[in-house]
């Protein structure tokens, strides 16, 4: 989708493979929409197109009623991207400008403020500012449709700064007040005091999840994280350490598919819940969730380029939408890869910070860099720990790929293997072959996709 041709091609046709890679706004109406919003297709001559929701906002386009354009997955292109825009994009998610600001955006990427906001102004058309407000709005409108919590609460939760400027952002993006946004919502969808929040985590696409379950199950820490029930319809549910406090994930393995309406299926949801300490943390455990789960992915890129190979051809039909899921947790990943299971529950019950309230079976989370370089000093993982404890190695979504993966190969201990495992999973990097492997050129830049692929047809042993 280079021109705007091509852009209302997609919109004319519905085409949900589109959704979250470009929105589209109506001069007339007033809105913007995603490209497979069912509305009548307005007139080529009314429509103007912007690579965020954030763009669109910020020239005057309230979000769509129906279609709601603010709930679709993120565009693949930030995940794959590891320049200083895709960085960027990436940590916005994640919440930092919340939390630091755009001064403390713009020193985790070794930039200055003026040249984090021209760079993202001139690809996305907003700058940080802009971003972190869309989604700050996001934010609040799902608080406000499933949680009973105060509106004055929700304002702050939500990442904004004071209530008259929460009212502002919401009467502009969804042109309802708070009250009237939550008023909209069925109360069956809102959820009971202490039962966490209800969520829809999105995805583009075929999804295949009984894949993913089938991973997350095989790694589980114990006191950590678990995985139940029958396949098909097992039961994720795990613990997270957020900057505010702590949370417990659950999430259904069964993808919901809606009927297509009249124009390419757009892809699905999984049903999650999020028990959080702070509802501050919701944006950045939405995040970390979608790169666990490979949300963000583009399935139809990555199918059509790995298609065209025989070897994977057959592969590919047999799973349309394969993910190569991520980590939400660096430190608990590169344990998992540089220890044995027994080795990480025994780190999890001895270091671990327990639970203000276990969750079951949940009682723990992951200890800690600067726990783990102390208990750990002298092996692999503690060397790592210490490097991610002193700054010297950052695995947070905005890193440098290439400087991390420097950086752990460096570290005694640390093999080529379980730095390409790293990559893949901690970094995200779509394109990581293990040491030792062959694979061809022509599968870039997927080819941690297709490693997933020979994993599970056991062409490749993990």
């Amino acid at each position: 989708m280079t021109d705007d041709d091509s852009r209302y091609e997609a919109v004319r046709s519905r085409d949900g493979r589109f959704d979250g890679v470009f929105f589209f706004a109506v001069r007339t109406t007033g809105i913007y929409c995603r490209p497979s919003c069912p509305a009548v297709t307005p007139k080529r001559c009314n429509v103007r197109f912007f690579r965020t929701a954030a763009a669109a906002q910020g020239a005057g386009f309230r979000a769509c009623r129906r279609c709601r354009p603010d709930a679709v997955p993120g565009s693949a292109e930030w995940n794959v991207r590891a320049d200083v825009v895709g960085r960027a994009m990436r940590l916005i998610a994640d919440g930092v400008v919340d939390r630091e600001g755009v001064t403390g955006l713009a020193a985790r990427l070794g930039y200055s403020p003026r040249q984090v906001q021209r760079q993202l102004a001139g690809e996305v058309g907003a700058g940080p500012v802009a971003l972190a407000r869309a989604q700050r709005a996001h934010t609040a409108r799902t608080l406000l449709r499933t949680t009973g919590l105060p509106v004055t609460e929700i304002a702050f939760a939500s990442g904004f700064r004071s209530v008259r400027q929460f009212n502002d952002t919401i009467r502009e993006v969804y042109a309802h007040t708070p009250t009237e946004v939550r008023d909209a919502a069925p109360r069956s969808r809102r959820s009971a005091p202490g039962t966490g929040i209800p969520l829809r985590l999105a995805h583009r696409g075929p999804y295949q999840a009984g894949a993913v379950f089938d991973l997350l199950a095989r790694e589980a820490v114990p006191g950590v994280e678990e995985v139940t029930g029958t396949p098909g319809v097992r039961v994720h549910r795990r613990t997270l350490r957020l900057p505010y406090g702590t949370g417990v994930a659950v999430v259904h393995e069964r993808a919901h598919t809606p009927e297509p309406r009249g124009g390419t299926r757009p892809g699905g949801w999984l049903d999650a819940r999020l028990l959080l300490t702070d509802p501050r943390d919701l944006t950045t455990a939405v995040h970390r969730l979608r790169r666990l789960y490979d949300l963000d992915a583009d399935p139809y890129a990555v199918d059509a380029r790995l298609a065209t190979d025989p070897r994977l051809a057959p592969l590919v039909a047999a799973r349309p939408g394969l993910r190569s899921p991520g980590a939400v947790d660096p430190l608990e990943t590169a344990a998992r890869v540089l220890t044995g299971a027994p080795e990480v529950e025994r780190l999890v019950q001895r270091y671990g910070k327990a639970l203000d309230a276990p969750s079951g079976s949940l009682t723990h989370l992951f200890p800690e860099p600067g726990v783990l370089a102390e208990a750990a000093a002298g092996t692999p993982l503690g060397t790592l720990a210490a490097a991610l404890a002193d700054g010297r190695l950052h695995l947070d979504p905005g890193a440098d790929r290439d400087e991390a993966r420097r950086v752990l190969s460096e570290l005694p201990g640390i093999t080529p293997a379980a730095v390409a495992a790293l990559r893949a999973r901690v970094l995200g990097d779509p394109d990581v072959t293990p040491p030792g492997t062959d694979l061809p050129e022509a599968w870039r830049p997927w080819r941690s996709y297709a490693v997933q692929h020979l994993y599970i047809a056991e062409e490749l042993t993990a």
